[in-house]
Formats: C-alpha cells, sequence, structure tokens
C-alpha cells in the first residue's frame, strides 16, 4: 500500500510540476471545486413508472454552460431539465455532462445517477 501511495505522489508531483503553469494548476483546481456545486435530481412521473424527470442544479460560482445527459439506455439529450421515457424496465445510469464558465476558463464535470425503472 505504501508503495501506491508513494507512486501517486511521485506521479501527481511530475504531472503537475511539467504539464501545467501555475495559472493552469488553479484552474483545475478551481474546476475541481466547483463541482462540488453540482447536483442531480431525478424523479418518477406518478403517471408513468417508465418516465424520468431529471435535472441539474448548479450553486457555485461560475456560470453553468451546458449540460448533455447520456440516459445510460443508448440515448442522450440536453439541458439542465429534461424528461426521458425509457423503454424497457432495468438498472440505467444516467450521466449529465455539466460545462462551467469561470474565469475565463470552462471545465466538464460528469455526475452520474443510477435509476432503477419498473
Amino acid at each position: 500500500m505504501k508503495r501506491i501511495a508513494m507512486f501517486l505522489i511521485l506521479f501527481t508531483t511530475l504531472f503537475t510540476g511539467n504539464s501545467c503553469s501555475k495559472s493552469d494548476a488553479e484552474d483545475v483546481v478551481d474546476c475541481l471545486a466547483e463541482a462540488v456545486y453540482i447536483k442531480l435530481h431525478n424523479s418518477t412521473d406518478a403517471t408513468n413508472p417508465k418516465l424520468m424527470n431529471y435535472s441539474v442544479e448548479y450553486s457555485g460560482t461560475g456560470t453553468l454552460s451546458s449540460v448533455k445527459w447520456n440516459f445510460g439506455d443508448g440515448t442522450t439529450g440536453t439541458g439542465t431539465t429534461v424528461t426521458h421515457t425509457y423503454a424497457a424496465a432495468g438498472e440505467y445510469t444516467a450521466t449529465a455532462e455539466v460545462t462551467i464558465k469561470k474565469d475565463g476558463s470552462e471545465c466538464t464535470s460528469s455526475p452520474k445517477r443510477t435509476v432503477t425503472i419498473e
């Protein structure tokens, strides 16, 4: 375990020192910090159990630029609020590719939500 930890520390140090300027590294940290402010919500429609309502909430200091959805069944959508009807019962992992603009930089985070359709 110590060997893996040492490798990860060395790799991170070399990667940060050789591939990013100080401002690039700060942008990465800012982007990772903004991902904390992204929340996914979902709810099943009361009249159709195969219809799922999804939404993204962002409460950070940047600007929400775009949201692209992958519903886990081969279909996609866009927007902060979407609905999707699944063709069959099962477990699906929906992913929202959320792009945020902050301080002249743009970053993307991809939170996921697993849902069960009955």
